[in-house]
């Protein structure tokens, strides 16, 4: 029986990737800083209080893996803060959108890494727009930067778990109809988002660890 852990499971992306893994079989780590009726109607193991920024949040993901090995591991928290622009950036914004969106995802992964073994698999769930050849419109500086350091501690993680049989892919969900996206034009659906991500993750090996896909299987430039 698989064992999946999803983070920032309470909406969204997140929401819809607990929903498909549950529709498969197995068992579902759904982990949030708070859960929502849509996750408590799952039928899934909830983990909250699971703020992947905080020493405090980790620990309780920790916690409620306890000593289960890990087959996926979806690496899905995060946050954009709109409006990043020259003469009117937000540093602070910024700072947390590092912290959420880069380094939460790199702490989950080697807080759990002893529960990673052979065949177990790592999606970070990262964005287009921390994509630098990509990148034709400017702005948005918190999110790109953080997007675009999320993509390489991705790709360092997929060397450095390589040996242990574990493979890592760098996910674009597209530009999905969430709360975060808002009215900035949302086109996917959560649950078609989650279908192609799956799909991406499926067809993941250790020959392929370490790319950057969009979820239609697009691979995605640097």
């Amino acid at each position: 029986m698989t064992f999946s852990v999803v983070t920032g499971a309470n909406r969204g992306i997140g929401l819809a990737l607990a929903a498909a893994l549950k529709s498969r079989g197995g068992t579902v780590l759904a982990a949030c800083r708070s859960s929502a009726k849509e996750l408590d109607a799952l039928g899934v193991e909830i983990a909250n209080g699971v703020d992947v920024a905080t020493d405090k949040g980790i620990a309780a993901l920790v916690s409620a893996v306890g000593t289960r090995n890990i087959d996926l591991l979806i690496n899905n928290a995060g946050i954009l803060i709109w409006g990043d622009k020259l003469g009117e950036l937000d540093v602070d914004g910024i700072r947390k959108q590092f912290e959420v969106n880069a380094l939460a995802p790199l702490r989950v992964t080697d807080a759990l890494r002893d529960r990673l073994v052979k065949g177990s698999k790592v999606a970070l769930v990262t964005s287009r727009m921390g994509s630098i050849d990509d990148n034709g419109s400017g702005g948005a500086y918190g999110y790109r930067m953080s997007k675009a350091a999320l993509n390489m501690a991705g790709k360092s993680l997929a060397l450095d778990l390589k040996d242990r049989g574990v493979p890592v892919a760098l996910l674009h969900p597209g530009m999905v109809k969430t709360d975060m996206i808002g009215n900035h034009g949302g086109q996917v659906e959560p649950a078609d988002a989650a279908r192609d991500l799956l799909a991406r993750i499926d067809e993941l090996t250790l020959e392929t660890t370490g790319g950057f896909w969009h979820a239609n299987g697009q691979r995605l430039p640097w």
